[in-house]
C-alpha cells in the first residue's frame, strides 16, 4: 500500500510503500477512501508529544470501508463504511472509562498519534473507534466530521443552550463554520463573529442571524445589547481573542473553548462572579457521539466546505491548511 509518513520529528511528509497488515482481535482494516488534514496533526509532524513513536502516519479525520476483520468485532462486517476520529480507542479500565468517560480515557489512543493514521490507502483500527457513516453523505463529506464537526456539534449540543437563546460561533474557519450550521439547525439564536467584512455574506448564508466584525466593532459591547450571549463558542485558537469575549456572556453565560491554544488570556475574578460567568474547555467525543454527529449532519444538512487532493499530494495540502490558504478543510482522497 501506499501510505504517508514522518519519518521523525520536524521531518517533511513522504509518500512510502508499505505492507499490508492483516488487523489482530478487536481490530479492522480500514480502505480509506478519504481523510481530512487537521491542525492537530501538525502534534504528529512536529513531535510535540512524547508518546509518539516514529515513522508515524497521521490522520485522525477518517472514512473509508472495513476490509478485513480481526476476531471479536461484533456485527461490524466487511463492506461496512466507518469513520475514525480522535476518539481511537479506549482503555475499559481505568477510572474516567468505568464511568464511561471513553474521551477522557487516561489511556485514549489517537489515530496518527498512537497508531498510523489516515493518511494512507489502508489502516488499522480498533473496533471501539468505529462510527458508522449513513448513506447520504460521501466519504469526503463524513471524513472532516470525524473532528472538527463532532467538536462543534458535541460541544454545543452540550452547551446548556436551548432552542432560541442567543449562541454566538467566534470564528469562522474550519471549526466556526461547521459550528455555525449545527447551531442554527439546533434552533439556537446565532450570532457570527470574525474579522473582515468579506466574511459576512458567508456567515449569513450559514444560518447566521447577525454578524459581528471585529476589526470594526466591540463584540462584548454588541453581544451585551441584545442581553448578552447565553453561549460563545471559541473556535479561533487566539488567545487574546478569547478573553476579549467573556463581557459578552449574559448572566449564566458560558465561553465554551473548541480552539486549542497553547497561550493564556486574562480573566479578572469579577468578570465571573458578578453574572455567575463560567469558562469550560470540550474535548471533541466518542465515536458513538462521532456517529450521532454524523447521523445529525446527513440528516439536516450540515457539510463542511471542502478542498480535496490525491494522498500523493499530501504535503501541499497540509501547507494549505496550516497557512490558512484552504477553505475550509482540505481531504486526502484515495
Amino acid at each position: 500500500m501506499k501510505a504517508i509518513r514522518v519519518e521523525q520529528a520536524g521531518g517533511p511528509l513522504r509518500l512510502v510503500d508499505d505492507k499490508l497488515v492483516e488487523p489482530l482481535r478487536g481490530q479492522v482494516r480500514i480502505k480509506v477512501q478519504a481523510c481530512g488534514i487537521c491542525h492537530s496533526d501538525s502534534l504528529t509532524k512536529d513531535g510535540f508529544l512524547p508518546e509518539i513513536k516514529f515513522p508515524r502516519s497521521p490522520g485522525h479525520e477518517v472514512a473509508g470501508v472495513i476490509d478485513a476483520l480481526g476476531e471479536d468485532v461484533g456485527d461490524f462486517k466487511r463492506g461496512d463504511r466507518v469513520g475514525v476520529g480522535w476518539h481511537g480507542g479506549h482503555c475499559s479500565r481505568c477510572d474516567r472509562c468505568r464511568r464511561g468517560d471513553f474521551i477522557s480515557c487516561r489511556f485514549l489512543q489517537t489515530p496518527g498519534i498512537s497508531y498510523d493514521g489516515g493518511y494512507a490507502e489502508y489502516m488499522i483500527a480498533p473496533v471501539e473507534a468505529l462510527a458508522r457513516i449513513p448513506d447520504a453523505l460521501r466519504a469526503e463529506e463524513a471524513a472532516p466530521i470525524m473532528c472538527a464537526g463532532i467538536t462543534t456539534f458535541n460541544a454545543l449540543r452540550h452547551s446548556g443552550a436551548k432552542p432560541g437563546d442567543l449562541v454566538a460561533i467566534q470564528g469562522i474557519g474550519g471549526l466556526g463554520h461547521l459550528g455555525i450550521q449545527f447551531a442554527a439547525k439546533f434552533g439556537f439564536d446565532v450570532v457570527a463573529i470574525g474579522r473582515g467584512e468579506d466574511k459576512q455574506a458567508l456567515a449569513l448564508k450559514l444560518g447566521a442571524r447577525r454578524y459581528i466584525d471585529t476589526g470594526a466593532q466591540n463584540v462584548a459591547a454588541e453581544l451585551s445589547k441584545e442581553g448578552g450571549a447565553q453561549v460563545i463558542l471559541a473556535t479561533a485558537p487566539d488567545a487574546k481573542a478569547m478573553g476579549a469575549l467573556v463581557e459578552g456572556l449574559g448572566v449564566d453565560g458560558r465561553l465554551l473553548v473548541v480552539g486549542a491554544s497553547p497561550d493564556p488570556f486574562p480573566v479578572s475574578s469579577l468578570q465571573l462572579i458578578m453574572a455567575r460567568r463560567s469558562i469550560v474547555g470540550w474535548p471533541s467525543g466518542t465515536s458513538k457521539d462521532s456517529e450521532d454527529t454524523l447521523k445529525f449532519a446527513a440528516t439536516m444538512g450540515v457539510r463542511a466546505m471542502i478542498e480535496t487532493f490525491p494522498l500523493a499530494q499530501a504535503p501541499e495540502a497540509y501547507e494549505r491548511m496550516m497557512t490558512g490558504k484552504v477553505r475550509f478543510r482540505a481531504v486526502l482522497m484515495n
